[in-house]
């Protein structure tokens, strides 16, 4: 299995727009972070989780030409707004894009994309096959899947671990029922939005005492603003296995 980050940055993504801060106007590539997505290549099957803003962007920084399914954690756009363009994998693979999602998020992207659910479509559009999931192992091809519920303030977030490693993006609250889903991962990515307490998303306190209670043989932050720091400095901050 090979897991490839395509963005680790919060919703407004690292530079922030008429940001002048230290971060912001810093020249490592390090410091450059589009909006949060994983690619996972795995038996002979590819497949994205997320696909926000910066989707398009993302794949072609990848040479990312075939593309089985997208797993989408939750509605918010940071993760959604880039569905529109699964229209050049419809044109080269000849089919819809098979689309993994809860109830809640589905509802969401049928009034997004209404024009995509329409009775009468018009040509060059997005095509997409639905298939919903809800918190319990599922398959796609020979993968399993074993969503991990989180929470993100009062919505529900799907995180997924496939065999030992294990996604996580926007939550601030991990129930003991899903943390042991994931212990046991040699690979975690967990989100980190900044230093500083934050209403819906763990700050980096919060994320490294899940680690430690996790213990999972390597973890990557993600969905991580300009407030964290830059890169050098925050790497300096972490334990060994972070």
């Amino acid at each position: 299995m090979k897991i490839t980050i395509l963005g680790s940055g919060t919703s407004g993504g690292v530079p922030m727009i008429g940001c002048d801060c230290n971060v912001c106007n810093s020249s490592d590539p390090k410091d450059k972070r589009l909006r949060c997505s994983v690619l996972i290549e795995i038996n002979n099957q590819t497949f994205v989780v997320d696909a926000g803003p910066d989707f398009r962007q993302q794949m072609l920084r990848k040479n990312v030409k075939k593309l089985d399914a997208i797993l989408l954690t939750h509605q918010h756009k940071d993760h959604t707004a880039g569905l529109d363009d699964i229209r050049a994998y419809n044109y080269f693979q000849q089919k819809p894009m098979d689309i993994y999602l809860t109830a809640e998020t589905e509802h969401a992207v049928r009034k997004e994309y209404h024009y995509v659910f329409e009775e009468k479509v018009y040509p060059g559009i997005p095509e997409m096959k639905l298939f919903r999931f809800e918190n319990n192992p599922f398959n796609i091809g020979e993968v399993k899947f074993i969503p991990v519920e989180v929470k993100h303030l009062n919505m529900k977030v799907y995180g997924f671990r496939i065999n030992n490693f294990t996604y996580i993006t926007d939550a601030n609250f991990i129930s003991d029922i899903e943390k042991e889903k994931i212990k046991g991962s040699e690979v975690l990515v967990l989100n980190a939005l900044r230093k500083t307490k934050h209403i819906s998303h763990f700050n980096l306190q919060e994320a490294l005492e899940v680690i430690e209670e996790i213990k999972p043989g390597k973890t990557y932050l993600t969905h991580l603003s300009h407030q964290m720091g830059k890169h050098t400095d925050v790497e300096k901050e972490l334990p060994e296995n972070v």
